[in-house]
């Protein structure tokens, strides 16, 4: 287990360049098992779950060529073998489950470990993906560890309608859909901006898809794909990142942001609390004209909220974020996740530090900000964006916190520390039991 030592109290201030967005780079890796071709990749991060997708693909015989000083990958599967009975997965990673089609479209079978499991934010259930595999004509067989899927004629064109807008359900089934035979179309479709950047690396391997950014996705299926050469943009989860940890901390960050026009809620958002985002010259900034303060709303007797939902509501993984920034502002926020119903339990945390925050039920909690806070231990529960939430608010407060189980940050954001440590931090990785 490793742990964040902070010694808070210091604005942060500087210009930074975000990394790629992990719930991107996760299933592009992962799509491209469909092709036989070379695949040549830039900006890839240097974190946990790459570092595990790339040794799956060492294992199974493909060819990976990889320098994170330089952040280029280079893979070719040209002579990868999968068997089920001997090749398994990782149980400790989620996005193992988008694996799952680019084998069975290749080998004509694939496997799901039972404890398949990424963040621990509440029930995620498999039988989204489990389905949509079925309904391409994959065959399912429980076994006491895993379920062993099957589809040894290949997988055929599907029609599917999803129950709620779920990102790697819709990733699943666009890999399954780009060889299956015929048209398939698939309604309530997620459309967050890394379901369009994999769907555009998805056209440039030569998948035919229509509707990207929308909840209708239609896929006509395609003999074979191609190689490509792709970059990934910046992380928009992570451009927030930094511009709220300026701000919490009394200094203004810079950031550089390809897609301001993805930001407009965000910036809303960013508003509730008293904060101002200015986009220019492809750089986004955070500030605030003195403390923090939460915006009254014009409607008398109400409690203004943060709602967070599938895109193009406020992204759930940003929730946290906007907690750290409320527990600092003078005034009351709530706070609505409308997904995920294990993801709030951590803001007991919050209270180590000296803040009030109330749980209302699983989805909702209320904040009463602009207490003193003191510097504290706290422990994070394994959700990258808590983890980050929690160094935000000891970063703000003058002193030395330690945040336990700190280790999900690198999951998503390589070199974390050292980047918000030339941004005036001071900050350190330290092994905990």
């Amino acid at each position: 287990m490793s742990n964040l030592i902070v010694h808070g109290g210091t604005p942060l201030s500087g210009r930074i360049v975000p990394s790629a967005n992990k719930n991107a780079v996760l299933p592009i890796l992962c799509a491209t098992l469909l092709t036989r071709e070379p695949v040549h990749l830039a900006a890839i991060p240097e974190i946990t779950d790459v570092r595990k997708i790339l040794e799956v693909f060492r294992h199974l015989g493909s060819d990976v060529d990889v320098d994170y000083a330089a952040g280029t990958l280079d893979v070719h599967h040209r002579a990868t073998r999968f068997d089920p009975e001997r090749h398994h997965l990782p149980e400790e990673m989620r996005s193992s489950i988008m694996l799952v089609p680019g084998l069975l479209a290749r080998f004509g079978a694939a496997r799901i470990e039972n404890d398949v499991q990424g963040c621990t934010l509440g029930v995620r259930e498999i039988d989204p993906h489990v389905e949509v595999m079925q309904h391409f004509g994959a065959s399912v067989e429980r076994r006491r560890e895993a379920l062993v899927m099957r589809a040894a004629a290949g997988l055929h064109a599907s029609h599917h309608w999803l129950d709620y807008a779920s990102v790697t359900t819709t990733e699943n089934f666009v890999l399954c859909a780009a060889l299956a035979a015929g048209t398939s179309t698939l309604m309530n479709a997620a459309s967050e901006p890394h379901v369009q950047e994999f769907c555009a690396f998805m056209t440039m391997l030569g998948a035919r898809i229509e509707g990207i950014g929308t909840s209708r996705l239609t896929v006509h299926g395609v003999p074979a794909l191609g190689g490509a050469r792709f970059a990934f943009g910046e992380d928009f989860h992570e451009a927030v990142t930094f511009m709220a940890l300026g701000v919490i901390t009394g200094g203004s960050i810079a950031v550089k942001n390809s897609a301001p026009e993805q930001f407009p809620l965000i910036d809303r958002t960013f508003a509730k609390f008293g904060v101002q985002v200015v986009h220019e010259d492809g750089w986004s900034r955070a500030y605030a004209d003195g403390p923090l303060r939460v915006r009254e709303p014009f409607t008398r007797n109400i409690l203004p909220k943060v709602e967070a939902a599938p895109w193009p509501y406020l992204p759930v993984d940003l929730l946290p974020i906007f907690v750290a920034l409320g527990v600092r502002a003078e005034g009351s926020m709530m706070y609505w996740n409308k997904v995920y119903e294990g993801a709030m339990g951590w803001t007991s945390e919050l209270s180590k530090f000296g803040a009030h925050a109330f749980m209302a039920d699983p989805h909702r909690i209320v904040t009463f900000g602009g207490k003193p806070l003191a510097p504290a231990e706290v422990e994070s529960p394994y959700i990258i964006r808590v983890a980050i939430a929690l160094l935000m608010l000891a970063c703000s407060i003058p002193g030395r916190s330690l945040i336990r189980n700190a280790s999900p940050i690198r999951r998503a954001h390589p070199h974390f520390a050292e980047n918000i440590g030339r941004l005036g931090a001071r900050i350190e990785w330290v092994e905990g039991d």
